[in-house]
């Protein structure tokens, strides 16, 4: 299950234990009240975990783009074809401003990153 997925799953029962937190307080069920708000805590440290995991494979990633060799902005001749331009330079790689690698990397038009000139 990707990062992503996981991070869904988390939130959703998050929401269905603030909902059930809510109707035991209403109810006045101490139980129920100490069992959900101990169930909050530990679902809440999972997502923060995870979110940090998120972030920290995205500065890896962001490391490891900008070491390359070689960084341009491509054209929009090259973007209408983007197959033929990735055959032709080995290890290209594309990161689009609006992705979260292109935030990240504070991008402001398509940029290719490669080993060598292209």
């Amino acid at each position: 299950m990707s990062l992503k997925a996981q991070t869904q799953q988390l939130n959703n029962q998050l929401d269905k234990c603030k909902h059930k937190l809510e109707a035991a307080k209403s109810r006045g069920d101490n139980e129920m009240i100490s069992k959900f708000t101990d169930e909050i805590d530990a679902l809440d440290k999972q997502i923060n975990s995870l979110r940090s995991k998120q972030e920290y494979d995205l500065n890896k990633e962001r490391k490891r783009l900008s070491d390359l060799a070689f960084s341009r902005e491509i054209t929009r001749e090259e973007q209408a074809d983007i197959g033929k331009l990735k055959k032709s330079v080995k290890g290209l790689v594309i990161v689009h401003p609006t992705t979260k690698l292109g935030k990240a990397m504070r991008l402001e038009v398509m940029t290719g990153f490669a080993p060598r000139k292209f």
